[in-house]
C-alpha cells in the first residue's frame, strides 16, 4: 500500500490489527462508478491474504460490469454497534480480474491461496466449489484508512 493515513492516527489500526480485522470479517461493501459516474454500492464476500483483497463477484452483475469498464473501487469493511465499538477500514485502488471469467475451476496457481481462504471461511471446505457464475477480482489497495474507536476508551 502506498497511501499513508494522515488523519485519525490515534484510532488507526496497526498493520497487525488491520490484517487480523480484514481476515476476520465476512462482508465488505464495494463502491463502483457506473456509466456517467453514477455510484453503486453492494455487499460482497471476500478473502484477505495479507496483501490483497480478493472479491468473488457474479460476472453478470452491475458491479462486474462497472469494474470491467472502470476498475477503480473503494471497499469498506466495518464492524461494531455502539459508537465506542466502531472499527473499520476503507481500501481503495483498482481491481484486476484473475483467472477465467466466469470461474469453472480450471488450474490457476495465482488463485490457489485466495480460493483456499475463501472456501474455508465461507463454506468450511478445503477446496473451492465453483458454480460457473462468479469470477475473481484482486484489489491490492493503493490507499487504506482504518479506525478503531475502542482505542478512545484508553484515553
Amino acid at each position: 500500500m502506498t497511501g499513508t493515513q494522515r488523519r485519525g492516527r490515534r484510532i488507526m489500526m496497526t498493520p497487525a490489527e488491520l490484517d487480523a480485522f480484514l481476515a476476520g470479517q465476512r462482508v465488505c461493501r464495494v463502491a463502483t462508478a457506473g456509466p456517467g459516474g453514477r455510484p453503486h454500492a453492494s455487499a460482497l464476500w471476500y478473502a484477505w491474504d495479507g496483501r490483497a483483497l480478493w472479491l468473488y463477484s457474479l460476472t453478470r452483475s452491475r458491479r462486474w460490469a462497472d469494474l470491467r469498464r472502470d476498475p477503480r473501487v473503494a471497499v469498506l469493511v466495518d464492524d461494531g454497534h455502539a459508537y465506542g465499538e466502531l472499527r473499520g477500514a476503507e481500501l481503495s485502488g483498482s481491481v484486476v480480474p484473475v483467472g477465467e471469467a466466469p470461474r469453472s475451476g480450471g488450474a490457476c496457481p495465482e488463485l490457489e491461496e485466495a480460493e483456499r481462504l475463501f472456501a474455508g471461511k465461507y463454506f468450511g471446505m478445503a477446496a473451492m466449489p465453483h458454480d460457473g457464475r462468479h469470477a475473481w477480482l484482486r484489489l491490492v489497495p493503493r490507499t487504506v484508512a482504518s479506525w478503531d474507536f475502542r482505542k478512545l476508551a484508553g484515553g
